[in-house]
């Protein structure tokens, strides 16, 4: 089924609940949008599903693979604390969907008061103030890591810095409330888990087709409600 086939289904859906069709496209038509992250935005697999749905006129991709939020070592090239200070400042709707590379390359959160960036609270409060001073009208949000079970590295491994992966989305979500920002917490509401990853995922980790369906599926009625 095309994007588009299946974002009229879900909306006939909301219809049918209740919410007008119209209602729940009106938010953000016309507008524009741009995904922060890593691989799993990188993909764009989520991206058209949720702009066939909610009709932004404009996505932009800035996600690199394999690249955390935090700053330091061999791939900050790409974290996404350094991304997302380039990205285009007349963006309606901005979200940052991070984390999980965080855990995996053993990245110190540190304290939700630090600034610095080669922490991951530091890291995180240094885009959002990035974007937010430039671009005050955008609506930003902050979107918690899917559950993985690859390389060893699942929800219950503690990692080099002493964390588990539940704690990088604790620290999202107390970011979310510091900053007065919505977080989406896919942590706890996509439904992939150690029992369903195989069959929304391709490794464990990274989603397939029916794994970007279900992030969609969680994303639109978030986004639709900002």
């Amino acid at each position: 089924m095309s994007p588009q086939r299946w974002a009229a289904s879900l909306l006939r859906m909301n219809a049918s609940k209740g919410a007008s069709p119209l209602e729940s496209r009106s938010r953000w038509e016309g507008k524009g949008w741009g995904t922060l992250g890593d691989s799993i935005t990188a993909a764009g697999g989520y991206q058209p599903l949720v702009q066939a749905a909610l009709g932004f006129s404009e996505v932009i991709n800035y996600a690199v693979s394999g690249c955390p939020m935090t700053a330091g070592g061999d791939r900050d090239y790409g974290a996404t604390t350094h991304v997302g200070r380039t990205i285009a400042e007349y963006l309606d709707c901005v979200t940052v969907f991070a984390g999980v590379n965080d855990f995996r390359l053993d990245k110190p959160i540190g304290d939700i008061g630090m600034t610095d960036i080669h922490t991951f609270y530091g890291a995180y409060r240094g885009m959002i103030e990035h974007i937010l001073t430039r671009n005050p009208r955008c609506r930003l949000s902050l979107w918690t890591p899917l559950h993985r079970d690859k390389d060893g590295y699942d929800i219950f491994y503690t990692n080099a810095a002493g964390h588990r992966l539940s704690d990088y989305v604790e620290a999202i979500i107390g970011l979310g409330r510091m900053y007065a920002l919505p977080v989406l917490d896919l942590y706890a509401l996509s439904g992939l888990n150690k029992l369903t990853l195989p069959h929304f995922t391709s490794d464990g980790l990274h989603p397939n087709e029916a794994g970007h369906r279900r992030i969609a599926d969680v994303a639109i009625p978030f986004l639709a409600g900002l």
